[in-house]
This record gives structure tokens, C-alpha cells and sequence, in this order.
């Protein structure tokens, strides 16, 4: 199969230039070449400090996360009204209004009824004797939970190269749209990428890569012909990134509903697959979840992770009608990570999660 990745045509950036394939029958993959360029990334622990690098990003990015999550801090102002006042005989108003407050921004029956629970606790005991007192152990209970059940939201990509993370998720999520960014984020870093095109469902799946991949400077392997096996496409993708000596292989998957569960089984064999070129890949399988669905996310999350085994989490459209408490459900019922969220449009506005700085954002 390396012999035949020679004959794999080469695009330019040009849409209007693409040159036909020496093999028209052939349903090997593509490879349009965005753009070359040096990469340095190759040393002992390049992918240790990669990580580091999207962390400490994270924290410098928090004007954005906390304009990502003004609904919901809007939605949770309340609680600083209920305790600006409080006493310990509106003790059992005040923890009523805050649980619906809680609600309201989609933290679930579940959680919220452990926090309240908790504060209710502590009053009584007498703890807690005032309302910023009570506000600091709300913020605490929520950090010790994100940090304690799921507390690695670093993307973890082992120590062989290349890397492959895997984007799973339904259509419309904003999967497609989540690897882009992604991907500008990780070369800015100084990875050197490779994209591929695995949602061969859609066709229209492979046209929007290839405008990611044309904005980010990267390339992207292609399938040649429509309904090509994603298996096929993204075990392609990884040999070119093992033998080209790629940092990071980020695989687009086809989007399908949980449900389904012969299209959830083709998931199964994009896994194989790259297990097969790479020993221990992918490294991270990444599940796109639409924050505006609420808490109607964790179906699909538990679905998901049943098939293929979810390594983080991708939390989207933070930017509108979302209510962010849903973060703090998921990892509660998962003890998945959440890896990062999407507070926005723009290229750089898909953001590293931190529990910190999210707490921060929508109790400030």
C-alpha cells in the first residue's frame, strides 16, 4: 500500500486547479497539499509540552470563556442576591431558590441536589455563617467534583508519533467545525497536522474539511470516491502521517445518531484500523456534544462511550442559548473529561477547558 501513496495525486490550494488522479478507478484517498512548512516538533516530550502549552492557554483565555458563559451567568446572578441578605432562619428559602437557580442552568436533578444538600450541611453545622461564605463552598463543591472525577483535560497523546485523535459525535453538533479549530490551534503550537476526511457519509463533509484545512495551513487526506469506506480513508491518513513524520493525525468520523447502532459499529473499525498502523492509537477518541441541547447530551455521551470508549469530551455553541451547568453534569454521570469548549464563531474560539476558570466564569 506505501508503493501506491506515490501515485496519490497532489492538490494545490486552488480549488479550480485540482489535476485528475493517474488511476481514475483507484478508491485510495487523496492528499491536497495546503501548504509545506518546517515543524521542530519531533524532540523527546514534544507532546508532554504541547499539552502544557494548551493549558496555560487556557488560563490566558478567560475573557473569552467568561463571555462564552454569560447566560449562564446570568441565570446564576441570583444566588449572589439570595446571599447578600442571608440569615440562618431564610436558610431553607434561600437553599430553594438556589436550587432552582441551579436547575435552570442545567446543572440536573442529580448534582444539584447533592450541592444543596451539602450547603445545607454545613449552615446547620454551622460551618458556614454567611453569605460569601456559602458562595466560596458552592464554588468548591463544584471545582472538587470537575477536578476530582475527571481531572485530566490535557489531551493525552502518548509518546509515539503520530498522535491520532479521533472527533466522534453526531451531525450538526459541530464536529467537523470542532477539528478545524482544533487543528489551527494545535500548529500554532508547532505540530505539524494531517487532517483526514473520515465523514464519507456526507459529502459535503470533505468540501468543509478542505476549507479548514486550506485556512489552517495544514494537509488533508481524502477519500477519492463517494461512499469510500472512513476505515479505509483514516488508516491511510495515519500510514502517510507515520511514514511523513507527522506530529498529529486528527480523523473526522461520520456523523450518526446513537442510536444507530450499524453505523456506531463502522466507529468500531475506524478504531481498529488505526490500532493497526499505530500501536495504542487513537490516542484520544474526542465526543462532540451541542451544548444547547442541555442536559439531553448524556444519552448520546453514555452511547458513545459504550461503542467506542470516550476519552474527552468537546462541549459546543457555549456561546448562545446554552446553559453551562451541563459541564458540570456530564463529568458528574461520566467522569469523562471535558477537554474543551466552543464559546464562539471565530477560528480561535474553540477554548482548552479548565475547571478553574470555568467555575470562575459563571459564579463571578
Amino acid at each position: 500500500m506505501a508503493s501506491s501513496l506515490s501515485r496519490i495525486p497532489m492538490f494545490t490550494a486552488n480549488r479550480s486547479t485540482r489535476q485528475q488522479p493517474l488511476t481514475p478507478s483507484s478508491t485510495l484517498p487523496t492528499t491536497r497539499r495546503v501548504s509545506r512548512f518546517r515543524c521542530s516538533a519531533g524532540q523527546t516530550g514534544f507532546f508532554t509540552r504541547l499539552g502544557r502549552l494548551i493549558k496555560e492557554k487556557a488560563k490566558s483565555d478567560v475573557d473569552k470563556l467568561f463571555s462564552g458563559f454569560s447566560k449562564t451567568r446570568d441565570n446564576l446572578a441570583v444566588i449572589d442576591e439570595l446571599l447578600l441578605y442571608w440569615n440562618l432562619a431564610d436558610t431553607d428559602r434561600v437553599l430553594d431558590e438556589l436550587e432552582e437557580a441551579l436547575l435552570v442552568s442545567d446543572f440536573g436533578p442529580k448534582i444539584t441536589f447533592k450541592i444543596v444538600d451539602s450547603l445545607k450541611e454545613d449552615i446547620l453545622s454551622g460551618k458556614l455563617k454567611s453569605g460569601s461564605e456559602i458562595k466560596d463552598a458552592l464554588k468548591k463543591f463544584v471545582l472538587d467534583l470537575l477536578t476530582s472525577k475527571a481531572p485530566k483535560t490535557e489531551l493525552q497523546l502518548g509518546f509515539r508519533k503520530p498522535a491520532v485523535i479521533m472527533i466522534v459525535g453526531v451531525n450538526g453538533g459541530g464536529k467537523t467545525t470542532s477539528l478545524g479549530k482544533l487543528a489551527n490551534r494545535l500548529k500554532k503550537e508547532g505540530a505539524k497536522i494531517l487532517l483526514a476526511a473520515g465523514d464519507t457519509f456526507r459529502a459535503a463533509a470533505s468540501d468543509q474539511l478542505e476549507v479548514w484545512a486550506e485556512r489552517t495551513g495544514c494537509e488533508i487526506i481524502t477519500a477519492e470516491k463517494a461512499n469510500a469506506k472512513a476505515s479505509s480513508v483514516i488508516s491511510q491518513a495515519v500510514k502517510k502521517g507515520k511514514d511523513e513524520g507527522y506530529d498529529i493525525v486528527l480523523c473526522d468520523t461520520s456523523g450518526r445518531l446513537h442510536t444507530n447502532y450499524s453505523l456506531m459499529e463502522d466507529l468500531i473499525a475506524c478504531k481498529k484500523a488505526v490500532s493497526k498502523v499505530v500501536a495504542g492509537a487513537p490516542n484520544e477518541i474526542l465526543l462532540v456534544l451541542d451544548g444547547t441541547t442541555g442536559l439531553n447530551m448524556l444519552p448520546q455521551a453514555r452511547e458513545f462511550n459504550e461503542v467506542v470508549g470516550i476519552t474527552g469530551l468537546v462541549l459546543t455553541k457555549l456561546d448562545g442559548s446554552a446553559r453551562g451547568g451541563c459541564v458540570v453534569s456530564v463529568v458528574d454521570e461520566l467522569g469523562i473529561p471535558v477537554k474543551f469548549v466552543g464559546v464562539g464563531e471565530g477560528v480561535e474560539d474553540l477554548q482548552p477547558f479548565d475547571a478553574e476558570t470555568f467555575v470562575n466564569a459563571i459564579f463571578s
